[in-house]
């Protein structure tokens, strides 16, 4: 149970540090964290959690993720229903807590956001379904690529949560204008359940695309990966 518990917390850490960056600092007056601060803010909770609970758990904190290490050959069948079931857990508690921390402002309105991710008229750029749909599966691509890489036996020991970390940063920055960035069902779906409408409508390609783009990262990964005799 405990790798179970440990996966509730790491995601719940990733939704409030991540989610709440954006909901509660980034366009705070005159002294604003910006896309840039936010990036940073959702890397920092994965690199932290990849040192406190990596060991525990994996440090998975992401459907997706444990989907494609399934699909990776790193991860058990048995395990992937559990740990998403945690995952989301931790993701929905994280959005609580952020919901009730935003609502004690004057004037917080849920339904101008809270951080959830969407496309068309809901895109923070206004980019186009076909547009999100490439972004989050390209973007989770590259995202398990760099996390079975990292933490290849073969990669340098005790640095791949610096680079999946670095990852994420960098995956945010290219593409908090198109879909909020989700490439994490868990957080998609934390704060989607305090906004409904249009949030819980939307819902269904951030739960697709992140983990198409987890399957085919384990692909490219498996044969790129394979030592040659």
């Amino acid at each position: 149970m405990k790798k179970y518990v440990a996966e509730v917390f790491g995601t719940f850490w990733l939704v409030l540090g991540g989610c709440g960056s954006a909901v509660l600092a980034a366009a705070f007056p005159e002294v604003g964290i910006g896309l840039l601060g936010v990036s940073f803010a959702f890397g920092l909770t994965v690199l932290t959690m990849a040192y406190a609970i990596g060991h525990i758990s994996g440090c998975h904190l992401n459907p997706a993720v444990s989907i494609g290490l399934w699909a990776g050959g790193r991860f058990p069948a048995n395990q992937l229903l559990p740990y998403i079931a945690a995952q989301v857990i931790g993701g929905v508690l994280a959005g609580g807590v952020l919901y009730l921390i935003a609502s004690g402002k004057a004037g917080f309105e849920v339904s101008a956001g809270f951080a959830s991710n969407g496309y068309g008229a809901h895109s923070p750029g206004g980019y186009s379904m076909v547009a999100a749909l490439i972004t989050e599966v390209v973007m989770t691509m590259m995202f398990l690529l760099v996390i079975l890489g990292s933490t290849d036996q073969r990669a340098p020991q005790g640095m791949a949560p610096i680079a999946i970390g670095l990852c994420l940063t960098l995956i945010h920055l290219i593409s908090i204008p198109v879909t909020n960035t989700s490439v994490n069902p868990a957080r998609s779906l934390g704060v989607a359940l305090y906004v409904g409408d249009w949030a819980l409508a939307q819902l269904w390609l951030f739960w697709v695309a992140p983990i198409v783009g987890a399957l085919l990262g384990a692909v490219v990964y498996r044969f790129i990966g394979t030592p040659e005799n």
